[in-house]
């Protein structure tokens, strides 16, 4: 079968929190893109976001191949800076072009997604270029949500459909209109976010019931991110 629908997920940091979300998603039948800084993997920290303190722990070195494993990993630079604050050429492509070699060690195959650390506002032209002229990345995401299906050219800064996080009642809707849809060029319905977030508010029950609603549709191709971009979706 051609699929013409395509739903992939992308969440960034590599947290400890992304256990819970693969079970969800092996769950459901779901597969999704892992966005990791390898310089900080293992680090045990905490954070306060939206006036709640939450775990901002991250997965071992160790760790990474079992965890991930059906799913696919993704870069996010050595150390999540903001890369259009890097001066230097040299500087930035490291901090990209070394994650992605790390974790293509890591995981056992070539790593060649990325999502930009700070998503948009860390992004700029010159940032894109390096990307693209100067590392082996051949897809990175920003965070600018477009709320649409349409398949994108520019593939160094696209665009999600939506943020799980600060748009959930947008993404049950945009899924209940990807479902009735019956198109006739393939679409890709693009969910990202961080999976510490479904901490703040307690959210993992919308989550899963989202992923309920989602799943099990034979004309929907779940899929990575890779797959979704790079192999499947293309002409």
């Amino acid at each position: 079968m051609e699929f013409k629908k395509f739903l992939t997920f992308s969440y960034d940091d590599g947290v400890t929190q992304d256990i819970r979300l693969i079970e969800l998603f092996n769950k459901y039948g779901m597969r999704a893109t892992f966005n990791l800084n390898s310089a900080r993997l293992g680090e045990q920290r905490i954070m306060e976001r939206e006036g709640r303190t939450v775990n901002h722990n991250k997965i071992k070195h160790a760790d990474i191949k079992y965890v991930y494993e059906g799913h696919e990993i993704a870069a996010h630079t050595l150390t999540h800076p903001n890369l259009r604050l890097i001066e230097n050429d040299d500087k930035l492509v490291r901090e990209v072009e070394q994650d992605r070699l790390i974790l293509s060690e890591l995981c056992g195959y070539e790593v060649v997604g990325m999502a930009y650390p700070g998503g948009s506002p860390y992004v700029d032209a010159r940032v894109v270029d390096l990307v693209k002229t100067r590392t082996g990345i051949r897809y990175a995401r920003n965070t600018t949500s477009n709320f649409s299906f349409d398949v994108q050219t520019e593939l160094i800064d696209f665009c999600p459909s939506v943020y799980h996080h600060k748009e959930m009642d947008r993404m049950f809707a945009l899924g209940e209109q990807f479902l009735q849809m019956k198109p006739e060029k393939k679409q890709i319905y693009y969910v990202w976010g961080h999976a510490y977030e479904f901490d703040i508010h307690d959210t993992w029950d919308q989550m899963e019931e989202f992923l309920k609603m989602m799943s099990r549709r034979d004309d929907i191709c779940y899929c990575t991110n890779r797959e979704a971009l790079l192999e499947l979706s293309m002409p």
